[in-house]
């Protein structure tokens, strides 16, 4: 039995709850960690919270399903099985994946209280598999952690019952914690042969799933005034090869193609950029951390992080090939970005642990 059970299946809720971890560790408060396996390769997950200085998970769902209903079906009746021997008084979940989904529903079920952290992020763009888990999960939570001010008058608009906090993002923490592991162990600029380089990801379904979207995507890169890094998402590889988009990218002089890169390498990649183009939401942060500072354009029509963009950090740019070269462009004679973060200070896990631990340790 144990007080606090915290879920986690992908490397960004690895990444995002490592802070809180570290810190309810330095409390010494007591937890447990369940692992679903949501991303594919189990041992590399294994390895990468090994490079976090994070415990092993104390349970392992090694969940293999891709199809989204079978994954979350799956997810959940892991799950309650770990509930049901652990008997917590909180599951903590952080994001919005089918993991986050499925573990919530399942204390839901179970009548254990629900804690989300990254609380109330809203794209307002329901073609996002995330918008739906996201807003499921705040109105199922008895304690939501919002990281902005933004974020918690989503949740008051929306009539949430829980109790919300302004915590700032655990993101921004991971970034400044893991900044200097990644300058000792990462390898990965050996490979980088451009002075300046666009730090380029694209993933999401809605991108990668349009052939005419991808097609512009690959004409901006070939055509892009700076140089381009691309670690590439197995899933986008997958898609380029279908729409007969693979060989004109992977042979062009001005894209440099890489495989999926880990946390630590990914780290220096954002640090020693010239700016970034994503249609990731958590890039959108970590670019704003101090020790990384970059200008994010943000391959999208929408984004759930707004203060990227109202800080000056980030500009949605669309997906078609002439408004990504003119951000490029723009962005090259672009200003200053400002030294701090919209999303917190780094001292978000600590906030979170602290709220935890008051909030549950008086029950042990």
């Amino acid at each position: 039995m144990t007080d606090l059970l915290i879920a986690i299946g992908t490397r960004p809720e690895i990444i995002k709850m490592a802070p809180i971890i570290k810190a309810l560790t330095n409390q010494g408060e007591p937890f447990k960690i369940m692992h679903s396996g949501q991303h594919y390769d189990y041992n590399l997950s294994l390895q990468f919270i090994k490079d976090l200085g994070l415990p092993q998970p104390e349970y392992n769902l090694k969940i293999r399903e891709t199809s989204p209903g079978r994954q979350t079906g799956r997810i959940m009746i892991g799950f309650e099985r770990v509930l049901k021997k652990e008997k917590p008084l909180l599951a903590l979940v952080e994001g919005d994946t089918n993991s986050v989904l499925a573990a919530a529903l399942a204390a839901n079920k179970q009548e254990v209280k629900i804690g989300h952290v990254e609380a109330g992020l809203r794209s307002f763009d329901l073609r996002m598999p995330e918008e739906h888990n996201r807003r499921l999960v705040d109105h199922i939570s008895s304690h939501l952690f919002a990281p902005t001010d933004n974020a918690k008058r989503n949740l008051e608009r929306e009539s949430v019952w829980g109790k919300i906090f302004v915590t700032g993002n655990t993101v921004i923490d991971a970034c400044q914690q893991h900044l200097s592991i990644a300058e000792r162990k990462s390898k990965v600029m050996e490979k980088i042969g451009f002075e300046e380089y666009l730090l380029v990801t694209v993933h999401r379904a809605e991108n990668v799933d349009n052939p005419e979207v991808l097609r512009g995507f690959v004409e901006a890169f070939i055509a892009s005034p700076v140089p381009v890094v691309f670690p590439a998402h197995p899933r986008t590889v997958k898609r380029l090869r279908q729409a007969k988009l693979w060989r004109p990218i992977s042979t062009s002089k001005n894209i440099l193609v890489l495989p999926p890169v880990g946390y630590l390498d990914f780290l220096l990649l954002m640090k020693n950029c010239k700016m970034i183009l994503t249609d990731s939401g958590g890039i959108q942060e970590e670019a704003t951390a101090p020790s990384i500072r970059k200008q994010v354009l943000v391959a999208r029509l929408s984004t759930e992080r707004p203060e990227a963009v109202e800080s000056g950090f980030a500009k949605v740019v669309g997906v078609k090939k002439d408004g990504i070269l003119n951000a490029i462009h723009e962005a090259i004679e672009g200003g200053p970005l400002p030294d701090r973060s919209p999303f917190g200070d780094g001292h978000s896990g600590e906030r979170i642990a602290d709220i935890v631990a008051s909030e549950f340790h008086s029950h042990s």
